[in-house]
């Protein structure tokens, strides 16, 4: 697949662990700075017309997570993944280019997903480094051990947010 680079003149990423609070503050932004536009996977977020990419979000975490490795290889959990990610960079190619523009974090963390997925390389990470690239990133500073306690001590967890066979604070981290 060729590589074409995409642009956008500028847009934000909310940044941060898994339970650093990133869809509380887009949820404030939503009531609280109408001008900003906010572009996530998110079904809160979500225009209807894109209510897909929620529920095979949704269906990704209940149905092939669980089964990650045993039912489905990383390989097809990636691609599912990616719907996520093309989604993200197909709204910021829409979007008003004068409108602050927020994306929520998948935009980057699905690469570390797919990592903690076991997929290690594959030529789809390449297409999504030529995606645009933010003016800036906002990274929310939330320690391990705050992140840990508003997981439920980890089991409010999924399969990609820690490493190894069961969620513990090593592996949180």
């Amino acid at each position: 697949m060729p590589i074409v680079r995409t642009t956008h003149p500028g847009f934000s990423v909310l940044l941060g662990p898994d339970y650093a609070g990133k869809s509380s503050v887009m949820s404030e932004f939503a009531s609280s700075s109408p001008a900003w536009r906010l572009i996530s996977t998110d079904e809160r977020f979500l225009q209807p017309a894109h209510a897909l990419i929620g529920r095979l979000r949704r269906d990704v975490a209940v149905d092939v997570l669980p089964s990650l490795g045993t039912d489905y290889s990383p390989e097809f959990t990636a691609s599912l993944l990616q719907t996520a990610v093309v989604h993200l960079r197909d709204r910021i190619e829409a979007s008003d280019p004068s409108s602050p523009t927020l994306v929520d974090s998948y935009y980057y963390k699905i690469l570390a997903k797919c990592r903690l997925a076991g997929l290690r390389d594959n030529p789809m990470f390449t297409w999504w480094r030529s995606f645009p690239q933010p003016r800036r990133v906002v990274f929310l500073d939330v320690s391990t051990s705050t992140a840990w306690r508003r997981s439920g001590n980890g089991a409010a967890t999924n399969r990609l947010e820690y490493y190894g066979d069961r969620p513990d604070p090593k592996g949180f981290a």
